[in-house]
C-alpha cells in the first residue's frame, strides 16, 4: 500500500460538519450522475446502435423512459429492507450502478449528521437485458454507510464510506477488497467527484472550516493541488472540460446565503494557474427546493459541459425567490429545515448555454408565466437536452428539447405524478430496446 500524504494544512479539520451542505448529495445520484465521473466504454461485441433512453427517480424509485416518451418503467428490485434506490452510474460492462438505502436509524429530532451515516446503504451491479442484480462492495466491509462516489479506468472505485463523520473517501476494488485511503480521516468531506478525460486525475470539493474548496489529485489521492479556495466562498461540484483543460464549478457566497439557493458560475485550470467568474449576481440555481409539503424534494444543480465545450446552468430570472425558505437558526433534523412560503414565492429560472470563451449566455428555455427549468443534461450524441421542469409548489416533470432550445416536449410525469427528477441519459449501447 503506498503511504496516503499527509493533508496540507488548508485541509485540516475538525470531524464536525462545516455547515448543512456538508451532507448534501451524499447519495443523490451520487456524484457519478452529476458529474460525468462515470465514463462508460463499451466492448466491440456490445457496441450496437439501440433507442435512447433516460433513467430518473420517482417516488424514491429509479425509472427508464425512451427519448420519444414511449416505454416507461420502473426497476422492480425485489430486495427486502431497501427503501429507496438511486442510479449511481454504468459499469464498463454495461450493468447500471446502484445504491439503495434501509430505513433510518435514528430517533425522533436527532440532527440529521448524527443519524445519517448510521443508515446502511447497498451498492448493486444490475443487468437491464437479463433483469440480474448482483451486490458489490460486500468484502471486507468497514461501515455501515457506502456510498459510490467515481469508476476508475482500472476497475476500481473512489468510494465515501462514513465510519464517523465526517467521513472518506477509499480507492478499492468493486468487491470491497483491498481498500486504500483517498483522503484521511480529518481532512473534512470531499465529494462531488470528477474524472479526468484522460483517466489520470480527480477533481472534487473539499468541504473545510474556511468554506468550500476545489482540488485536483491523481486517483490515489496524491499530487493534489488546490485550484479555488476562499473562506468567505463555497466552492462546489467541479467538472472537467471535454479537452481536460478547464474545470467549471460553482461559487456561492453562503454567508450571505445559508440555504445555498444560489452561486455563480466559475472556470479554473486544474493546475490552479487560472480562475474566471463567468456570471455576475449569483445568477444560478443552486440549492434546487421544490414540490409542496406532501411531496418535496431538492437536491444541488450543477453546471454541466456539452460536447462542444459550452456550458448548461439554470439561471435565475431577475428577482427569482423559492417558495421553501431556509430556516438557519433552528437545528436540521430533516436535511431540507425550510418553511414552505409559496406566498413568497416569485420568477423562476430558464437553461441557458454559455459560451466559456466569450461569455455569451444563450436562454434555450422561457416560460410565461415563469417556471422552474433545472438539472439540464445532454444526450450522447449532443442532439438533445433533458431537463426538469417544476412550477412553484409543485414537483418537477421531465421534458426534452432539441440542443438549440427547440421542440420543447414533455417526456413524463413520474410515478402516480409524484415527479420525475435526476435525469441522466443511458449510453446508446445500454439502451435496451
Amino acid at each position: 500500500m503506498k503511504p496516503r500524504p499527509s493533508p496540507t494544512p488548508e485541509v485540516r479539520r475538525s470531524n464536525s460538519a462545516l455547515d448543512r451542505r456538508a451532507f448534501l448529495r451524499l447519495t443523490t445520484l451520487g456524484s457519478l450522475a452529476l458529474t460525468g465521473g462515470c465514463v462508460y466504454h463499451p466492448r466491440p461485441t456490445q457496441a450496437r446502435r439501440r433507442r435512447p433512453r433516460l433513467l430518473f427517480t420517482s417516488g424514491g424509485k429509479t425509472c427508464l423512459i425512451h427519448a420519444d416518451g414511449t416505454g416507461q418503467r420502473t426497476l422492480e428490485l425485489a430486495v427486502p429492507g431497501q427503501v429507496t434506490w438511486q442510479p449511481a452510474g454504468v459499469l464498463p460492462d454495461g450493468r447500471l450502478l446502484l445504491l439503495s438505502l434501509e430505513a433510518r436509524r435514528d430517533g425522533p429530532g436527532r440532527p440529521f449528521e448524527e443519524y445519517y451515516h448510521q443508515t446502511p446503504t447497498h451498492v448493486w451491479a444490475y443487468d437491464l437485458d437479463r433483469e440480474m442484480l448482483q451486490e458489490l462492495a460486500t468484502q471486507q466491509r468497514m461501515a455501515p454507510f457506502y456510498a459510490p462516489q467515481l469508476l476508475l479506468p482500472n476497475g476500481r472505485i473512489l468510494m465515501q464510506v462514513i465510519r464517523r463523520p465526517p467521513g472518506q473517501i477509499y480507492n478499492m476494488k468493486l468487491d470491497g477488497t483491498d481498500a486504500r485511503e483517498f483522503t484521511g480521516v480529518d481532512e473534512g468531506l470531499p465529494y462531488g467527484l470528477s474524472l479526468s478525460p484522460d483517466g489520470t486525475r480527480v477533481a472534487f470539493h473539499l468541504a473545510s472550516p474556511t468554506g468550500y474548496q476545489i482540488w485536483t489529485s491523481d486517483t490515489v489521492g496524491a499530487n493534489r493541488i488546490r485550484v479555488a479556495a476562499h473562506p468567505d466562498h463555497l466552492y462546489f461540484g467541479p467538472s472537467w472540460s471535454p479537452d481536460g483543460q478547464w474545470l467549471v464549478f460553482q461559487n456561492c457566497l453562503y454567508r450571505h446565503d445559508p440555504g445555498h439557493d444560489w452561486s455563480d458560475v466559475c472556470l479554473g485550470r486544474p493546475d490552479g494557474s487560472e480562475q474566471r467568474v463567468l456570471t455576475e449576481g449569483q445568477a444560478m440555481w443552486f440549492g434546487a427546493t421544490y414540490g409542496h409539503p406532501r411531496n418535496r424534494g431538492g437536491g444541488s444543480n450543477v453546471p454541466v459541459w456539452t460536447r462542444t465545450s459550452q456550458i448548461l446552468f439554470p439561471r435565475r430570472l431577475p428577482g427569482a425567490k423559492v417558495a421553501w425558505e431556509y430556516q438557519p437558526h433552528r437545528p436540521d433534523t430533516d436535511h431540507f429545515n425550510r418553511d414552505f412560503r409559496p406566498d413568497l414565492a416569485c420568477g423562476g429560472t430558464e437553461i441557458c448555454r454559455l459560451d466559456p470563451a466569450t461569455g455569451t449566455v444563450t436562454a434555450l428555455t422561457t416560460s410565461e408565466p415563469p417556471v422552474w427549468d433545472f438539472r439540464a443534461c445532454e444526450s450522447p450524441d449532443g442532439r438533445q437536452i433533458a431537463f426538469c421542469r417544476a412550477v412553484t409548489g409543485g414537483v418537477p416533470e421531465l421534458w426534452l428539447m432539441n440542443a438549440d432550445g427547440t421542440d420543447l416536449r414533455l417526456l413524463t410525469r413520474g410515478l402516480a405524478d409524484q415527479g420525475a427528477d435526476h435525469p441522466r441519459w443511458l449510453p446508446e449501447a445500454t439502451a435496451v430496446s
